[in-house]
């Protein structure tokens, strides 16, 4: 049974947003869900097009605990696994990371074009307004939602890599 296509419009970098999120990511240059994967805004850093490209790749890939933690290519990826590998496509980072990790990653707060929420437990990463990781998605892996802030997010610290 196929599933009706979501087509989700979104805010920037994990703010909620009329006009702007106070930085470089302007509301009319959002991603959006089709077929399951992100769109890539044309007027998006090319960093940023390319974490959207890496995170689309693994979308639909099954998820196991540990899974893109030992390397970048997995079979399959656990929510953190599912940020690294991202985060790696932009050149963010240049080893996969754990969760508790992220909490101490880059800078504190939200940045311009994405933030990664994580606790000691779970991380996710919401990038031209969309959320990225193994829940709240399609399937049991990696994927993209709109529902940015499901979590209490005063139960995660939020890391941004500021400019680029």
């Amino acid at each position: 049974m196929a599933l009706p296509t979501a087509t989700a419009l979104a805010g920037g970098g994990g703010t909620s947003v009329t006009g702007s999120d106070g930085g470089g990511n302007p509301s009319n240059c959002q991603a959006k869900i089709r077929h399951h994967r992100a769109t890539i805004p044309a007027c998006a850093p090319t960093r940023i097009q390319k974490v959207i490209t890496a995170a689309n790749h693994i979308v639909g890939k099954d998820y196991c605990y540990g899974g893109g933690h030992s390397s970048f290519k997995s079979s399959c990826y656990d929510c953190s696994g599912s940020v690294s590998k991202a985060l790696h496509g932009g050149h963010f980072i240049d080893a996969p990371m754990d969760s508790s990790s992220f909490m101490h990653w880059a800078k504190h707060g939200k940045g311009d074009w994405f933030t990664v929420y994580a606790n000691p437990s779970h991380a996710f990463l919401v990038v031209a307004g969309l959320r990225f990781d193994t829940s709240m998605t399609h399937g049991p892996g990696p994927g993209w939602s709109a529902q940015v802030h499901a979590e209490n997010l005063k139960d995660f610290k939020a890391r941004q890599k500021g400019k680029y």
